[in-house]
């Protein structure tokens, strides 16, 4: 059998390891391949015949999506072992009273609170009579209202808020960032330009508003923590420090790969929203067992 890179294949012997696909043409008689439940894996070819997957049967959202090991990255740890670890800190999962009280609860009612002060029908009336400032002073109120952007980045936004004509330009692009027609990439890249500008360009800020307001459907982005949950899973997110879509665009395809694989092991505790799996991610970002 000849081997390639970018080929997937099973381990005749360890069915539990699951698909895996090659990572570098194999040198001599060794082969490394990553496996989704083991993780990478050389393996001599004189003791192994690797079963090869055919195209149609190949799919796979983590190894679409791989994150080739690198030097210093954490240890990858396959979904089930996150999964055993969380549910050890958290032992009713995402409906116990312990993860509600120190993970849902207040992150929900900053939710509430922005659904009330920046929905749409609120920032209509506003904006109708250039309010800029109120809009601001409400946007500072539920950005305050959990813990999730960092105290100086807090500052940062509040401070690029000073002036009359800043506040025009952030709630004009915040009101098209969530409420416009335009491609959700472009809405995102003038409300990012608007953040430089102004002094505020932290991924904090870039994706709390979307997730606070839409958490069915989008993610917080806090670099260290994402970055960490990531690399454990072996999920590529493209990171970048500078505010970018192909960032957040991966990093949305991560949140959905966990979201639709705690659905699916988890079914009678699955997530009800990103809320639950951004503090999910927290939580595999850790040093668990």
């Amino acid at each position: 059998m000849s081997l390639m890179k970018g080929q997937r294949v099973r381990h005749p012997d360890m069915g539990d390891w699951g698909l895996g696909e090659v990572l570098a043409d194999p040198a001599g008689e060794k082969v490394r391949v990553f496996f989704v439940g083991a993780g990478e894996k050389t393996l001599s070819l004189n003791y192994v015949t690797l079963q090869c997957v055919p195209e149609e049967k190949a799919a796979h959202h983590l190894l679409d999506n791989l994150r080739v090991p690198r030097q210093g990255d954490r240890k990858y740890r396959s979904l089930p072992k996150s999964i055993e670890g969380f549910l050890e800190r958290y032992p009713h999962g995402f409906y116990g009273s312990r993860f509600i009280e120190e993970e849902r609860d207040y992150k929900f009612r900053a939710h509430q609170l922005a659904q009330q002060t920046l929905c749409k029908s609120e920032l209509d009336g506003l904006l109708s009579t250039d309010q800029f400032a109120e809009i601001c002073r409400r946007v500072l109120q539920v950005s305050n209202a959990t813990n999730l952007i960092f105290p100086n980045e807090k500052m940062s936004l509040r401070d690029g808020l000073a002036s009359p004509a800043s506040q025009e330009a952030f709630v004009k692009s915040l009101y098209d960032l969530l409420y416009g027609d335009d491609d959700l990439k472009l809405r995102f890249e003038r409300y990012v330009d608007v953040l430089e500008e102004i002094g505020a360009a932290k991924w904090t800020v870039a994706t709390y508003f979307l997730f606070i307001m839409y958490p069915e459907q989008h993610i917080f982005l806090k670099p260290v923590v994402t970055q960490n949950a990531a690399e454990t899973s072996g999920f590529e997110i493209n990171y970048r420090p500078a505010l970018n879509w192909h960032t957040y665009e991966s990093v949305l395809r991560f949140a959905n790969y966990l979201a639709n694989y705690l659905k699916a092991e988890l079914v009678e505790q699955s997530p009800r929203d990103m809320i639950d799996v951004q503090s999910f991610m927290w939580c595999i970002a850790q040093k668990l067992p």
